[in-house]
């Protein structure tokens, strides 16, 4: 068999593929989760830092470090299993343990993380969630009593997924702890792969439910600022077509109001889109779970729906109003520009006019200053000539005054004929 050249990334994209197991869940057990923001912006966030924050936690544990550059890790820390992950926002970490806590959702067990290791984050906290794994007897009142002690019925939302695999269930609640609530009651014959694949979409839409949460804010700031412009860019539209105030000052403050918009859109763009993604990420994992009703209440997609979309479609909404603002803004300027140039070009046309008629008085001046300069010019050759001929004409007898007479006409149609000769050799 004959080489072939591998392109230089096939290998590192096809391990890409694998280079994020899900974790494999042995019933019964615990995970505690815990996501981190840095306060920058994705663009200058510096990577490196939460590398170092991750390797300050390992060196706790005496773990393995990951490979340098590493974006994923997976690994055990003393009796603990950790799953890190560094995204585009965010990063994550995971710690499973084997065994339940006597008391359920227990807050030591989020001492995992040393607290002076959470001083020292490179960021805040997003979303942390305590996650209860049972194991499901079969009898659904196990669930009903304790999913009524541990949640707020009004909220909760309950399901069987993965074609009855498992029931989860939480209220998307923060706890006193500080900490949202996850129980997963799963069938005894549900694999640890299964259940590593559930906890892992649990605490996934969470930790995007949260991000594009973050979109709802600036939406609502966003709002009074829009009202404000929308308001101002409707008066001078109406400024527009009463015609009353000056095309260029108009122009100048809808080019201004246009300036402002397209600030707010540059802002905002990056989180919208965020949001958008995020809330796809939200509905696809909770899609994934195949989820069906349990005991009549509410499932995960039910409860989004109510709690979770309105806020979505808030975002969405307030995302096309500035694009819509920003393009009226535009169109705006667009026909105030138009106006403004038929204006001036009307004024430059009043303007040529005058100079065409400042053109035929200067020609007409000129006319009449040819005719005064043929008599100048007539004038003075006539002396000249005469002094000239004086002498020849009193030896024939012919006296000054009649050889004067006689060289006027001569003089002056000369001189005419010679200045209408060089005008048309000009023009």
């Amino acid at each position: 068999m004959s080489p072939i050249t591998d392109h230089p990334l096939r290998y590192a994209l096809a391990n890409e593929l694998h280079a994020r197991p899900f974790p494999s869940l042995e019933t019964p057990c615990h995970a505690v989760f815990l996501a981190l923001k840095p306060e920058i912006n994705a663009a200058s966030r510096d990577r490196e830092l939460d590398r170092q924050h991750l390797l300050a936690l390992l060196d706790r544990f005496g773990a393995q470090h990951p490979q340098p550059g590493a974006t994923h890790y997976f690994g055990p820390i003393g009796r603990h299993m950790l799953k890190w992950e560094n995204h585009t926002e965010f990063v994550t970490y995971t710690v499973f343990t084997e065994g339940l806590t006597e008391r359920p959702f227990d807050a030591n067990i989020f001492e995992v993380f040393p607290d002076d290791w959470l001083e020292a984050a490179p960021g805040t906290r997003v979303t942390s969630a305590l996650i209860r794994v049972e194991q499901y007897s079969g009898e659904e009142q196990q669930v009903v009593d304790r999913v009524s002690e541990w949640f707020v019925p009004e909220s909760l939302a309950c399901s069987s997924v993965l074609d009855n695999s498992a029931v989860v269930a939480t209220d998307f609640r923060i706890d006193s702890s500080g900490h949202l609530r996850f129980a997963l009651f799963a069938q005894p014959d549900t694999g640890s792969r299964r259940m590593g694949r559930i906890v892992q979409r649990l605490t996934e839409i969470e930790i995007y439910k949260s991000m594009s949460m973050l979109g709802l804010p600036r939406a609502r700031e966003l709002s009074d600022r829009m009202a404000r412009i929308d308001a101002k860019l409707s008066t001078f539209v109406g400024a527009m077509s009463a015609g009353d105030d000056s095309p260029e000052q108009t122009l100048h403050e809808l080019l201004e109001v246009s300036t402002e918009l397209e600030n707010l859109l540059a802002q905002s763009s990056f989180r919208f889109s965020a949001t958008a993604a995020y809330e796809a990420i939200v509905n696809q994992r909770i899609k994934v779970l195949r989820e069906e009703r349990f005991r009549k209440g509410q499932t995960f997609s039910e409860f989004m729906m109510r709690r979770y979309d309105p806020a979505m479609r808030t975002v969405k909404s307030t995302e096309r109003r500035l694009q819509s603002m920003t393009e009226r803004a535009i169109r705006a300027g667009d026909l105030l520009r138009t106006r403004v140039d038929v204006e001036r070009s009307a004024q430059n046309q009043e303007l040529l006019e005058s100079m065409d008629r400042r053109a035929d008085l200067q020609l007409r001046l000129q006319h009449t200053v040819e005719g005064l300069s043929v008599v100048a010019i007539s004038y003075y050759a006539v002396s000249l000539l005469g002094y000239f001929l004086t002498p020849g004409a009193k030896l024939v007898g012919i006296g000054k005054p009649w050889l004067t007479a006689a060289l006027v006409p001569l003089v002056v149609i000369g001189v005419w004929m010679m200045v209408r000769r060089i005008r048309k050799q000009l023009h």
